[in-house]
């Protein structure tokens, strides 16, 4: 039996990357028509495993920046000024996009509104614990002020 190199997701069969055997028809006329998969020379499958290796750093470096990103986020304080009454409340609130903004403007990182939890909006002037998720499974807590402008 023939191997071939996966070159995507194949159920039943297996990942992408992954030197599995299968029938010389199978190969032939559904697994290489559709790019799904390419014969496994020795040449091949070099290749794959560096691409394999490659990805494997990458996701790693990935990761390390994210820490380093979220260790810089925690010692962040963002202030923000919100338009407040005597007592205290805003007249508006403090979203998860304005959240977004501070963070942006105070450190020049891009994050998704989403990966903020607020349970809800504030809505009064005082000091507040705010968790943003910087990819998945990486949060960083950031000390947000909001104040009377």
């Amino acid at each position: 039996m023939p191997q071939a190199i996966l070159l995507t997701d194949v159920d039943n069969l297996g990942e992408r990357g992954a030197v599995v055997e299968v029938s010389k028809g199978y190969l032939r006329n559904y697994l290489e028509p559709r790019k799904l998969a390419q014969p496994a020379t020795a040449g091949a499958i070099a290749a794959a495993s560096q691409r394999a290796a490659a990805a494997k750093r990458a996701a790693e470096q990935a990761a390390e920046q994210a820490q380093e990103t979220a260790a810089l986020l925690s010692r962040t304080v963002l202030t923000i000024a919100q338009q407040a009454g005597d007592d205290g409340r805003l007249f508006g609130s403090v979203t998860p996009q304005d959240i977004v903004d501070a963070i942006a403007e105070a450190r020049g990182f891009k994050l998704d509104r989403r990966g903020v939890q607020l349970e809800e909006p504030i809505r009064n002037v005082g000091t507040y614990m705010v968790v943003v998720e910087i990819v998945p499974d990486v949060h960083a807590t950031i000390k947000t002020i909001v104040s009377a402008a």
